[in-house]
């Protein structure tokens, strides 16, 4: 893109997708970055999606994130946007308490954990406000829960199209209890930008949780959707990547 007559490069928006999803819950996003010239990556966390690893905790998870920016720094990648969904929120938060290299951070429907706090401090330091999440959830084992596909459209998709609500829920796989449980060690929100994107009609995180959450970033947009713009306000979203990727 063409800035003040000199060639300024468009920053990588890296994407990082929550609980139970994978990278497959951004294709749609990228291909609208695409079309602005917005070079997007997405990420599978460990054990979702398409990765082979096994499954991880939030530790891991945003080691593999830290690996993953390396990478791409040693490519000539540098200064990404870093957006996490929802529980990715966390992963950004770890991934930039480490990284320092990080540009921007983007919080969409996430949790955003101060130094101390888990997903699940965060949430109990909250009012109690009940969501669709809370009842479409299930204990598979002592160690991993899953959604219960009847529920999962209430709880992710309910302001998205049907055909995209049937190829995303079939995609959704097991997520460890532990990424909900451990803290973050940093609060990189001090030092580094950030947006939160606020989805008024969320039935995941709770639009009141996303209030208060969103008062530990710098800049506030508000989108009334659901819990995945990414696939019900694909533009909108876009519109709000693109503008961080080119300041």
């Amino acid at each position: 893109m063409w800035h003040d007559g000199h060639m300024t490069p468009v920053r990588h928006v890296v994407l990082v997708h929550g609980a139970w999803h994978g990278a497959w819950c951004f294709s749609a996003l990228q291909a609208e970055l695409d079309r602005r010239g917005v070079p997007s990556l997405a990420i599978d966390l460990p054990g979702h999606g398409a990765s082979t690893l096994p499954l991880s905790d939030m530790h891991g998870d945003a080691q593999h994130v830290v690996d993953t920016l390396a990478a791409l720094r040693s490519r000539g990648i540098e200064n990404v946007v870093l957006a996490g969904h929802s529980y990715g929120g966390a992963v950004i938060s770890q991934v930039a308490s480490i990284d320092t290299s990080v540009n921007h951070l983007v919080y969409i429907a996430a949790f955003a954990p101060e130094a101390g706090q888990s997903v699940m401090t965060q949430l109990m330091a909250m009012p109690r406000h009940d969501t669709a999440l809370g009842g479409a959830m299930v204990v598979v084992d002592d160690a991993n829960t899953t959604i219960n596909p009847e529920l999962a459209q209430e709880a992710f998709y309910g302001h998205c199209e049907q055909a995209v609500v049937r190829a995303s829920i079939a995609r959704l796989s097991p997520q460890p209890m532990a990424t909900m449980t451990q803290e973050v060690t940093g609060s990189p929100r001090d030092t580094i930008s950030s947006t939160y994107v606020l989805c008024l009609q969320d039935q995941a995180v709770h639009p009141e949780h996303q209030k208060i959450m969103s008062q530990l970033c710098n800049n506030v947009v508000t989108l009334d959707t659901d819990h995945s713009p990414f696939v019900s306000m694909v533009s909108e979203t876009a519109d709000i990547l693109e503008r961080i990727a080119q300041s």
